[in-house]
């Protein structure tokens, strides 16, 4: 074989490998996840990290700042606007998700058991969760206002209260407001995501329990809640990790007010680093999320391995 028979023939059996090694699998599956990958460590793992970073400095706008250890975070646990805060997040999180909770699941199965009409209705039930959140926050910014409020016009009108009630301005009645925004708007979520679950359910499994004599609350308790309760774990797990971290409903509608008495873990955090210019507390503050976010991810996990 003369030199150019090798060549060429050295040149097809590299280009053989060459194709060989792309087509396992695993090559092909990295090389197609690589550019999701690339784009949530561009826009995800880079600004989380940076945050870490940032809550151990003392960066200020327009300074470089330095290291400081865990001064941040020292400084507000002894801090008792932040322990309000952490106070007013728990609170918040708690009663907005067991309400949308039971609420979901409530308009879940009257949803399933419907026969007329459901395309419709699900399409309406699911309108809060399709609005944007600064436009429904808007609108119950205006419902909750102290002159031109409907809630207290139409209480006046019908005789049950004296005067215009001051939703915003008063402390307890400020966190129940935004409690009551963010469970108008979550509520679809559970419902829309648990209908599919009972859907799934054959009939025959309550045919036979109501056959047995299992009442209409037994039937539910012992049948259709342990065949959906996976898919309610994942629905309140994601949920759990929505509300906990949420900022754009609060914020537009009391901005943390009044007097501090509503703020989260994200208002706060972004009163302090965006309007008070101190970076590295704002960020230690929104570090105080991710506990919460990481168990989420583990339950959710848990049970989705569970299923497999």
């Amino acid at each position: 074989m003369n030199r150019a028979e090798t060549a060429v023939t050295f040149r097809g059996s590299t280009k053989s490998a060459f194709l060989r090694f792309f087509e396992h699998r695993e090559v092909l599956g990295t090389l197609f996840v690589l550019p999701a990958i690339l784009l949530l460590g561009i826009f995800l793992a880079y600004p989380f990290f940076f945050g870490v970073w940032l809550s151990f400095t003392d960066t200020i706008i327009g300074g470089r700042g330095r290291y400081i250890g865990w001064t941040n975070y020292r400084s507000l646990l002894q801090d008792s606007l932040f322990w309000l805060t952490t106070r007013n997040t728990f609170l918040y999180t708690i009663v907005a998700v067991w309400l949308k909770l039971a609420m979901g699941l409530a308009l879940a199965l009257i949803l399933n058991r419907l026969v007329r009409f459901k395309g419709l209705l699900r399409a309406i039930v699911l309108l809060p969760w399709i609005v944007p959140t600064a436009f429904s926050a808007i609108a119950f910014w205006w419902m909750y206002d102290s002159t031109f409020s409907p809630i207290s016009w139409v209480l006046l009108k019908a005789g049950w209260i004296s005067q215009r009630i001051d939703f915003l301005g008063d402390p307890n009645l400020a966190r129940a407001s935004v409690i009551v925004a963010n469970v108008w708007r979550g509520v679809p979520f559970f419902a829309i995501g648990l209908l599919a679950g009972l859907q799934t359910i054959e009939p025959s499994l309550i045919e036979a329990a109501a056959i047995d004599g299992a009442g209409l609350w037994q039937r539910f308790w012992h049948v259709t809640l342990p065949l959906v309760m996976p898919l309610l774990v994942i629905v309140t797990t994601f949920s759990t990790i929505w509300t906990f971290s949420d900022f754009q409903l609060v914020y537009i509608i009391t901005r943390g007010g009044p007097a501090n008495a509503t703020h989260l873990y994200g208002t706060l955090a972004y009163q302090r680093a965006i309007q008070g210019g101190q970076f590295g507390e704002g960020a230690a503050i929104s570090n105080f999320i991710f506990p919460i976010l990481f168990m989420g991810a583990v339950i959710s996990l848990l049970y989705v391995k569970r299923e497999e």
